[in-house]
């Protein structure tokens, strides 16, 4: 029995050695992939205002973003920005790329869901508050006391995009936008995570929440 016990410790030790490995790998990956030159072209066709410098800072975020699913463990994770939601839709549309991108990324493929075929109505609300919670940590501010917006919820405002998702940290009477500092509103669109510093935790504010697309399995 203390035999089959010890060898039950050691798998367990090992499974958690290769997932921990995998998942750094993964983000690995993201971190240094290079989108095919034609995903940029389409996307500054959409939105010709947009510098060189610019178009790096969308991807830069589009990273962010994938990073986040990865961490998701196939929870849903809204995507809190117009242009890198933009940016992902032409990154799809390069279907071989994008799968190979997908099964090295997160060992399964991002689906790309419409709001409103989600199976539930608060998987948007729930999936944004993860976005936050997750896009924090990566950039290591704190979900609940930030300092500052982190990029995937402040580049639609940086980059003043039509339309965009604007948040805002601390809300004012008068501001349009979302309200970061209750955020349990947002929108955009979405795809497969969540608070301790890890951002594992479910949890969070409620509250209402504008739907746009997601992805998931």
């Amino acid at each position: 029995m203390h035999s089959l016990l010890s060898l039950i410790a050691l798998l367990s030790i090992l499974y958690a050695v290769y997932v921990i490995a995998r998942q750094t790998s993964q983000l690995s990956y993201i971190r240094r992939y290079r989108f095919h030159p034609a995903i940029r072209q389409k996307l500054k066709k959409k939105h010709p205002t947009l510098t060189e410098p610019q178009l790096d800072c969308v991807f830069l975020a589009l990273r962010d973003y994938f990073y986040c699913c990865n961490r998701a463990k196939h929870r849903m994770v809204s995507m809190p920005s117009q242009v890198v939601d933009d940016a992902w839709h032409e990154f799809i549309l390069f279907t071989r790329s994008y799968g190979q991108f997908c099964q090295k990324a997160f060992g399964r493929f991002l689906h790309h869901t419409p709001a409103e075929a989600m199976t539930r109505p608060t998987l948007a609300q729930d999936g944004i508050k993860r976005a936050w919670r997750l896009a924090c940590v990566k950039e290591k501010l704190n979900p609940l006391t930030p300092t500052r917006l982190p990029l995937l919820f402040s580049i639609d405002a940086q980059l003043a995009i039509i339309n965009g998702f604007i948040y805002h940290l601390h809300c004012m009477p008068g501001d349009n936008g979302y309200c970061a500092s209750h955020i349990g509103c947002g929108g955009g669109c979405s795809g497969d995570s969540d608070f301790d510093m890890s951002g594992d935790s479910d949890g969070g504010a409620d509250g209402g929440c504008s739907g746009g697309c997601g992805g998931g399995d």
